[in-house]
């Protein structure tokens, strides 16, 4: 059964939107793989009577990442390490700016699987991003991207005179139940 053309809402509580991050580099053992939650953020999903013709859309507050956990590393992440990354993010990386998306081709490739091709914008740069979105019969919507960052004019966090870097590609995964909306 696919998904009933109509206009589809997926936000907090009843989803999420994640990122993962990795390091590299020579003092790589020291840093942490992140996972990155993003708080305030919204998605529609307008699914048209042409699956061909669909729009999927979304918004997020940068400034609302929470760092949910570090793995690996010389010692564990505590709650003021957690609130120091954040810190940077908003402070240098992303400068509190908003992060939009918005697609401008849809391939349906059946069985509610999409390939969606679109504009997003991160710290004042739009770059043409592809990604595939799954969508089941209960509404649960999955998919996920790799963001380069380099590619959005983004230098990747380093430390530790740049023996520590973070990897350029990071991994970006929504999941969460649509609602219809208006």
């Amino acid at each position: 059964m696919a998904t009933e053309p109509g206009t589809y809402a997926l936000e907090p509580p009843d989803a999420r939107l994640t990122i993962r991050t990795s390091r590299r580099g020579a003092a790589s053992k020291a840093g942490h793989d992140l996972l990155i939650e993003v708080q305030t953020w919204g998605a529609t999903v307008q699914i048209a009577p042409d699956p061909a013709q669909s729009v999927f859309e979304l918004n997020a507050d940068s400034r609302s990442f929470k760092v949910l956990e570090g793995t690996g590393g010389v010692k564990p992440l505590g709650e003021k390490d957690k609130h120091g990354i954040v810190q940077t993010v908003n402070d240098e990386i992303l400068k509190g700016t908003a992060i939009t998306f918005r697609s401008t081709a849809v391939r349906p490739d059946g069985d509610g699987r999409f390939h969606v091709t679109g504009d997003l914008e991160i710290v004042n740069g739009i770059n043409l991003i592809a990604f595939d979105i799954a969508i089941s019969d209960d509404l649960r919507l999955t998919g996920s991207a790799t963001v380069k960052q380099t590619e959005w004019g983004i230098k990747p966090y380093t430390a530790l005179f740049g023996a520590l870097k973070l990897a350029d590609e990071v991994q970006v995964a929504v999941e969460g139940a649509l609602k219809p909306g208006s």
